[in-house]
């Protein structure tokens, strides 16, 4: 049997296929746009086209997968909130019966990027971590004891619907305040514009237009808050620092209540650097202030576009630490 796992990762805008070595290494991988609107079989046939084009060896270590939620697990029926087409969709079970003989594991896209940050990461050696992803949405992972927790139906660490202010906005869940109803790069954006922000219209930040990482065409972006607010706009600084209050709040009720060594913070929004970290800082350190609460680092995620794969990948290859045997 061949010790490569056949990682797969697939999200709103992109699916994503690959090898993976036991050490982490992704040795081969394919990439291809989510069909916007495609019924379920036309992502079915995206995600198989795309293994087609793998140089598959005879036999596979296993298969693992990371998916955006919900869906029910450990069986794998999902329903990503992003790809309408799959509702109920039985993915572990349609990729067990494409690689039979071979163990199919699936998680939480969101959980997968905390594995592979702790797995091969900015995480690597920590004992206690919590593993974020910001933003479209705000998910993320929890290792405890070296040992990713799944919780009672697999969404432990889903640090998102943490609330940081209960008279705050509407949140998808059908709550309000929660984290992810203020951090997440859109909602961040849109309450931008309530401001007053005036995007791709002034004199901050005039280089950054194209390729914003939640581009729509005729939307603001959030790329472009975080450009206008490196460039000194007062509304597009204050959007990011009320995000990275919300995070240091939320991740400080994390810390409290799990003894954490360390965060790590991923996704687009993370890449505003300090704009999004120093608020984030003084935050946490507000409210945390017992002794063993201080130790904390929050650092960026360090892993690029493969660490979905990655993450994906170790649900077999170190299986021992993220995934239940009994599962």
């Amino acid at each position: 049997m061949s010790d490569l796992t056949l990682a797969v990762d697939i999200g709103g805008t992109k699916f994503a296929v690959g090898l993976v070595e036991p050490d982490g290494g992704v040795v081969a991988a394919e990439r291809a746009a989510t069909p916007q609107g495609g019924d379920a079989e036309t992502l079915w046939e995206t995600l198989t086209t795309l293994l087609d084009r793998l140089d598959l060896p005879a036999a596979l270590a296993g298969v693992g997968v990371g998916c955006g939620g919900p869906m029910t697990w450990p069986e794998g029926e999902v329903s990503p909130l992003n790809m309408g087409g799959w509702r109920g969709f039985p993915l572990r079970a349609r990729l067990a019966a494409r690689f039979p003989g071979v163990p199919v594991r699936i998680h939480n896209d969101a959980i997968c990027l905390a594995v592979a940050e702790h797995w091969r990461g900015a995480g690597r050696g920590s004992a206690a971590m919590l593993g974020m992803v910001v933003s479209t949405g705000v998910g993320g992972g929890l290792i405890l004891g070296g040992r990713l927790i799944d919780g009672g139906t697999g969404n432990a660490g889903h640090i998102g619907h943490v609330v940081v202010d209960p008279e705050g906005p509407a949140c998808g869940c059908g709550g309000n305040g929660c984290l992810e109803a203020i951090a997440r790069g859109p909602g961040l954006a849109a309450w931008a514009l309530t401001q007053g922000w005036s995007p791709f219209a002034g004199a901050w930040g005039e280089a950054v237009v194209e390729g914003g990482l939640y581009q729509e065409e005729g939307t603001a972006t959030a790329r472009r808050l975080a450009a206008d607010a490196a460039a000194g706009d007062p509304i597009a600084r204050t959007a990011m620092a009320r995000a990275g209050r919300a995070l240091g709040i939320a991740i400080a009720s994390a810390v409290n209540l799990c003894d954490l060594d360390l965060v790590t913070v991923g996704g687009g929004l993370s890449q505003a650097g300090d704009l999004l970290f120093a608020p984030l800082e003084e935050a946490l350190r507000e409210h945390t202030r017992m002794g063993f609460a201080g130790r904390v680092r929050v650092v960026p995620a360090a892993l690029g576009q493969d660490a979905g794969l990655v993450g994906a990948a170790a649900l077999v290859a170190a299986g021992d630490r993220y995934w239940s045997p009994e599962r």
